[in-house]
């Protein structure tokens, strides 16, 4: 008996990753998306229930089509009651919309479908594929707002570990250049995605239970992935992202023809990431941290960062970078944690100070008075934006610490990316 899937969203990581695993799977006779973008809902009707996905090979571009599907939007009263039934059928549920904070939004909210809709004497599982390490219990506690305990006894929401690229490319000349395929024939848009997919799932615990997108990997505890996700994968893209700016790079691509910056993610992974992760979690015996694995790691995600046919743009890579910068975020976080291990990260020091530079050369608004120029930063203006951005996070008493880091590395910084 094959499995049904469910697919809430229909962005990059449903569409190239999620249900295109569960169709790579044959475990799945049936493939539902629930979709409140009325425009594409029609767009894949259209096209006869089927889009296309590009992928990013180091050679090239695959394209993949998506088939068969059935796609429903949930304001629409004739749709509801096709995604409700869906619901109560599938075997695997998957989230992939923008962010947690839409898990209860609108009145037909994901968390009030699924309370009204899981039968609790059915088994099923949903990968939360936001990118929240507790995006499963936020959903789960979403979802108790409109049903009892009980009722969930048989429904098991998985956090995911996604370090697989994507996007939706809306450019014309890049989708002309690299020869990609709309969505559909009346979509203005495609997707792209790399061809990576050996994604971290929480260990599933119902009974007997076996996922149909086996390629999936269950962990029981998935911190330690997660901190290299965001310490490691997401820390030195960051940082190469804002240091590519300062060259006045358009693509991450071009990294691979600059000596020192692909030396900058090489240090940064294997002697800074690389070796606190490792002080700290040498002890599972997991291969990730070992130097092997995590050099391995490390070397692997350089050559995709960089992947000409991903048309990376640095732009992309840099943007929100208030957020990037806080405190418990990806660089800050990890030159913390990095020195809770007696590990300097003077590398990824050098990345906050780009995100710093890319916030003046933007002219940036984050509530406090910048310098109008890169050139103009000092070591004044670097501790007060910083304290601004860290101002409500909590003290751990690092703080100066991780200051006294990052304004080490400032004259270096200055003389090689500040003209």
């Amino acid at each position: 008996m094959k499995k049904t899937f469910l697919g809430f969203g229909l962005g990059a990581i449903q569409s190239g990753l999620m249900l295109m695993e569960a169709i790579k799977s044959n475990n799945f006779k049936r493939f539902v998306i629930s979709e409140i973008n009325d425009k594409l809902v029609n767009e894949v009707r259209n096209a006869g229930n089927s889009f296309v996905v590009n992928i990013a090979t180091n050679t090239g571009i695959d394209k993949f089509r998506i088939k068969n599907i059935e796609i429903y939007n949930p304001t629409d009263p004739n749709d509801l009651s096709k995604i409700e039934s869906a619901i109560s059928e599938a075997d695997e549920m998957a989230t992939a919309i923008p962010s947690v904070d839409f898990y209860d939004a609108g009145e037909n909210s994901i968390a009030k479908l699924l309370a009204k809709n899981i039968h609790p004497n059915k088994q099923k599982i949903l990968y939360a594929s936001e990118n929240n390490n507790y995006a499963a219990e936020i959903l789960r506690e979403k979802i108790l707002k409109y049903t009892k305990p009980e009722n969930l006894r048989n429904f098991q929401i998985l956090n995911t570990v996604i370090g697989k690229m994507s996007g939706v490319v809306q450019d014309k000349k890049t989708i002309e250049e690299l020869n990609l395929d709309r969505m559909t024939p009346e979509s203005s848009s495609a997707i792209l995605v790399e061809a990576f997919n050996n994604i971290i799932v929480s260990k599933i615990t119902l009974p007997g239970f076996k996922k149909g997108i086996e390629v999936f990997v269950e962990k029981e505890n998935l911190l330690p992935f997660e901190e290299a996700k965001l310490f490691g994968h997401n820390a030195v893209h960051s940082m190469l992202g804002f240091l590519a700016y300062l060259k006045g790079y358009k693509y991450m691509s071009e990294i691979k023809n600059d000596a020192q910056l692909w030396e900058y993610g090489v240090t940064a992974f294997q002697k800074e990431s690389g070796a606190f992760l490792l002080r700290k979690y040498r002890h599972l015996n997991e291969h990730l941290f070992t130097e092997e694995g995590f050099t391995f790691y490390g070397n692997d995600l350089l050559e995709r960062m960089t992947n000409p046919y991903l048309r990376d743009e640095v732009q992309r890579i840099c943007r929100d970078p208030v957020r990037k910068l806080g405190y418990g975020d990806r660089l800050v976080g990890a030159i913390r944690e990095a020195y809770k291990q007696d590990v300097i990260a003077n590398s990824l020091a050098k990345g906050v100070l780009g995100g710093l530079c890319y916030m003046i050369g933007e002219k940036m608004e984050i509530g406090i008075s910048i310098p109008d120029k890169i050139s103009h930063l000092n070591k004044d203006d670097i501790k007060k934006i910083l304290l601004h951005i860290w101002k409500d996070s909590e003290n751990d008493g690092l703080k100066e610490k991780c200051l006294d880091i990052i304004i080490s590395q400032y004259e270096d910084f200055k003389m090689n990316f500040i003209n």
